[in-house]
């Protein structure tokens, strides 16, 4: 089919399943998305958290009835691979930036390294940058920053659930951080490198995993998606299943008689453990997510 000016029209179709994406430098997400979604004709897509164009790394791209858990992964731990750069700070706290500030590095050490990293583990604050997707007024605080102004921000509470230094030296640390929603890791590298009596700034960053689930899975270049454009079935065959994203959840099976009841929405008495199930049909299939308690599970997302 063609539209305005002859140009091709895309006939949409229903394409359900996550999709890890490895998000290439100087891409925003939602470019990324749009790219892939072309690609696999989907009617619906979203992805799971934004991504900065200047990190690379994980990005589960969710389609059809799979965007029903793009939020469970929004507000899941993220883990990155960061470089630190030592003796200067940039306005933006990454390579991309205008050097603002330099400072002599001290003499470290491992011990000195790995004592400063360990201070940010567990609950803590952190004040936004001013080079975020935060908004003040309708406004977008990078917006205001590229201006030249500087508004007062809040302290918001994130949470270091792990940091590992991976190899230090005297120019940069490079380290493993899993964290909360709304870490900015930009601000943690300029954090650790003011514990370590200097300045610094993020020179290289990759997510590596979202909600502690997707680590071992493949990921997919766009170069090697765009290779098989055209090719329906062998880019359906990347797509993983929504209940991945669950990974941790304990699941529950029903029979076919339960599972008729559950998919028209109604409560079921069954044996299990109290909490949010993954539930699955008779014969495997996932079904969606309930809510077992006191003996009675109750659907609480269904999958078509």
């Amino acid at each position: 089919m063609t539209g305005p000016a002859g140009r091709a029209r895309t006939v949409w179709r229903q394409v359900d399943g996550i999709l890890l994406l490895d998000k290439p430098l100087g891409l925003t997400s939602n470019r990324a998305l749009q790219i892939v979604r072309r690609l696999l004709r989907a009617e619906k897509a979203g992805h799971t958290g934004s991504l900065d164009p200047l990190a690379s790394g994980v990005l589960p791209l969710c389609f059809g009835e799979a965007t029903k858990v793009a939020g469970l992964l929004l507000d899941a731990d993220k883990r990155y691979v960061a470089t630190l750069a030592l003796g200067q700070q940039t306005d933006t706290g990454d390579r991309e930036g205008r050097v603002i500030q330099t400072a002599v590095v001290p003499l470290l050490s491992e011990a000195i390294v790995h004592a400063a990293c360990a201070r940010f583990v567990g609950d803590t604050t952190q004040i936004p940058p001013m080079y975020s997707a935060l908004k003040r007024d309708g406004e977008a605080l990078y917006t205001l920053a590229r201006r030249g102004e500087v508004v007062e921000r809040e302290p918001r509470a994130v949470r270091i659930a792990a940091l590992q230094v991976l190899h230090w030296s005297n120019e940069e640390v490079v380290f493993d951080v899993r964290c909360s929603k709304g870490t900015y890791v930009r601000t943690l590298g300029e954090d650790i490198a003011q514990a370590l009596g200097t300045v610094g700034h993020l020179s290289a960053l990759r997510r590596t995993d979202v909600g502690d689930v997707f680590a071992d899975r493949p990921v997919h270049t766009l170069e090697a998606l765009e290779g098989l454009a055209g090719q329906e079935a062998e880019l359906d065959a990347l797509l993983l299943g929504a209940d991945v994203a669950l990974g941790h959840w304990p699941s529950v099976h029903l029979d076919a008689a339960t599972e008729n009841r559950f998919m028209h929405g109604q409560s079921v008495a069954i044996d299990a453990t109290a909490g949010r199930l993954k539930v699955y049909g008779a014969t495997g299939r996932f079904l969606g997510l309930g809510e077992w308690d006191e003996g009675i599970l109750s659907p609480k997302r269904l999958f078509n």
